[in-house]
C-alpha cells in the first residue's frame, strides 16, 4: 500500500510539474512571440531602406505585397513575394523576393529592388549557405561586393557584361570562389528580366 501511495505521489507530483511547465512556456510564448515579429519586422523595414531610396515611396513596404506565379526568371518553383513602391499612389518601384539557386552550396535568398525605369536601386542577399571567407563574400556584413549592382540595368552593363569577369563579364569574383557570384549575377539580370518582360503589369498593380 505504501507502494501504491508513493506511485500516486510522484505521478501527481509530476503531472503539476509537466502543467505548470507548460503553462511557463506558453506565457513565455506570448509574451516574447510579439517582440519577435516586431524584430522581424524591423529588419525587413532596414533591409528596405538599404535598397530603396526613401523618396521614392510614401506606403507602407511590408503591407503592399503581391504575389508573382512561380517562374524560372525568379528563381523559384514557388510563388514569389513582391514588395510594391508608390509615391502619391503611383508604382515607383518592385522589390523582389527573389532567389539566386546554384550557388556553391544551394540557394540564396535575395532582395532585388528595381525602380519604375528598370533600374536596380540595390541589392541584398538576405540568406544563404556559403563558405566562411569565400561565398560568404556576398553577404554585405563581409565585403561591399552585393553593393556592385545599384544602377545597373539590362543595358548598363550590356548582357555580356551581365556575367563574372572569369566569364567575360564586368562584375568581380571571390578569389578562389566563382560558383556563388556567378549565382548572384544571374539572379540580378534574371531578375531585371523579368521586370522588363512584364513591366506593364507591374507597374499597374
Amino acid at each position: 500500500m505504501e507502494l501504491f501511495a508513493s506511485i500516486r505521489r510522484n505521478s501527481l507530483g509530476l503531472a503539476i510539474f509537466a502543467v505548470l511547465t507548460a503553462g511557463l512556456i506558453a506565457i513565455t510564448h506570448q509574451l516574447t512571440d510579439h517582440t519577435i515579429k516586431n524584430n522581424i519586422l524591423d529588419a525587413q523595414i532596414a533591409a528596405f531602406n538599404e535598397i530603396l531610396p526613401a523618396d521614392l515611396y510614401d506606403n507602407d513596404l511590408t503591407t503592399d505585397t503581391a504575389i508573382l506565379p512561380a517562374d524560372p526568371l525568379l528563381g523559384s518553383e514557388t510563388d514569389i513575394k513582391i514588395h510594391i513602391a508608390r509615391k502619391n499612389g503611383a508604382v515607383t518601384g518592385i522589390i523582389f523576393e527573389t532567389i539566386a539557386p546554384r550557388g556553391y552550396n544551394g540557394n540564396l535568398d535575395m532582395l532585388v529592388a528595381i525602380d519604375k525605369t528598370g533600374v536596380v536601386t540595390g541589392s541584398r542577399v538576405i540568406s544563404h549557405k556559403e563558405t566562411p571567407g569565400l561565398g560568404d563574400k556576398v553577404d554585405l556584413k563581409k565585403s561591399n561586393w552585393i553593393l556592385s549592382f545599384a544602377n545597373t540595368s539590362l543595358d548598363q552593363p550590356n548582357l555580356k557584361g551581365w556575367a563574372v569577369k572569369k566569364d567575360g563579364g564586368e562584375f568581380d569574383q571571390f578569389t578562389g570562389a566563382t560558383i556563388t557570384p556567378r549565382a548572384v549575377v544571374r539572379a540580378v539580370k534574371n531578375t531585371l528580366t523579368y521586370f522588363d518582360q512584364h513591366k506593364d503589369t507591374l507597374l499597374a498593380y
